[in-house]
């Protein structure tokens, strides 16, 4: 009876200090993300190189932070800066009036009256529309001059999150298979169940960050070159755009370049809004369908309406995480649900089989 109560009494207790645990670093939410992200991702060159270097963890490990950092994080932030600054541009010329939205949404009406004509059929109010996308446009834009300046603001902050980031993925590559079976033992879910939980949430989290970022990162590329090759005005932050909306299943990347292609096309620009009509569709368009399946691999992948669901969900829970959080949550959810069935459900149709096959078998009476 005593030891049960003192059982109980320490369970409680290792509940209560591990949710204390858990809001204590809450804060740094983003930066312990993306060290496991990033330790997952490069956890096979981290093993490439022990193989040639037995027994230097240390070293094998610094060889392949630094080279996350060369090839991947210096690049993005380097992106992000000349993003930002275009984006500050971009607001001043809105704010100065050299820029109206609304001036080029009208251009493409006038010139292409059809769309207005189709609108009306249904009954759907033009004006709010443009309304919308003048007020997306001058938002978005005065979203990146407000983001340049709170990363000025709170350098300090910034600098804070991005050591812990690196910090952390350095003694993850080095000590994660030591910490995968210490979660191991300490949990009670028995340890083959275990094993395979993590292998799934390793396999998840590397397709569904190469799997989005990358194809996001292709189809941004892609974007942002043809723009650049027409002479269109902000390449860089178009290019960056198209990225995020890539995201965004059944529409992504065309969301910007389609409306690009008929302004081009209203101005009497027909060639390039021929040429980056041609090139959405047969490249940015196809990048998505031709890399996806091996990046991420059919066994991964989530249903469009789930990637949107859960991309504007992780959004609105994560802030700019969100954009890979939600759908590895989503796919974590329906992973475990299949382990579920797999492991709980088809055992219990088998013995019923088994069990309905006996009485089959007997002789009736």
């Amino acid at each position: 009876m005593y030891d049960a109560l003192e059982r109980r009494s320490f369970l409680a207790m290792l509940l209560v200090v591990s949710l204390a645990f858990l809001f204590l670093i809450k804060p740094f939410t983003g930066p312990i993300f993306w060290a496991v992200a990033i330790a997952l991702i490069f956890n096979p060159v981290q093993n490439w190189l022990l193989r040639r270097m037995p027994g230097r963890y240390n070293l094998a490990a610094l060889l392949t932070l630094l080279l996350c950092l060369f090839i991947v994080i210096i690049p993005i932030m380097l992106l992000i800066s000349s993003l930002i600054a275009e984006g500050v541009n971009l607001y001043q010329k809105v704010q100065s009036g050299e820029i109206s939205p609304g001036q080029y949404i009208d251009q493409i009406t006038q010139s292409f009256p059809a769309i207005q004509s189709f609108l009306d059929r249904f009954n759907i109010d033009f004006e709010r529309i443009r309304e919308g996308a003048v007020a997306t446009f001058v938002g978005g834009s005065k979203l990146l001059a407000r983001q340049a300046l709170g990363i000025g603001q709170n350098t300090f902050q910034f600098f804070l999150a991005f050591s812990l980031m690196i910090y952390l993925a350095f003694f993850l590559l080095r000590d994660g298979s030591k910490l995968v079976d210490l979660l191991i033992r300490a949990l009670p879910l028995g340890d083959e169940r275990e094993r395979l939980l993590f292998a799934k949430f390793a396999e998840v989290t590397r397709a569904t960050v190469k799997g989005n970022l990358v194809v996001a990162a292709v189809q941004g590329a892609l974007g942002g070159l043809i723009f650049w090759i027409l002479g269109i005005a902000g390449a860089l932050l178009w290019g960056v755009v198209m990225a995020i909306a890539s995201l965004v299943p059944a529409v992504g990347a065309a969301l910007v370049w389609v409306p690009a292609a008929l302004y081009l096309a209203a101005v009497g620009e027909y060639v390039p809004a021929a040429v980056l009509t041609a090139f959405g569709v047969l490249v940015i368009g196809l990048a998505d369908n031709l890399l996806r399946p091996i990046l991420v691999g059919r066994d991964t992948k989530l249903p469009d309406y789930i990637v949107l669901l859960s991309t504007l969900g992780g959004i609105v829970m994560f802030g700019i995480n969100g954009f890979v959080m939600g759908p590895l949550v989503a796919a974590l959810f329906v992973a475990f649900w299949g382990i579920f069935i797999r492991e709980f459900n088809e055992p219990a149709r088998v013995a019923l089989g088994e069990t309905t096959a006996t009485r089959e078998e007997q002789p009736p009476g």
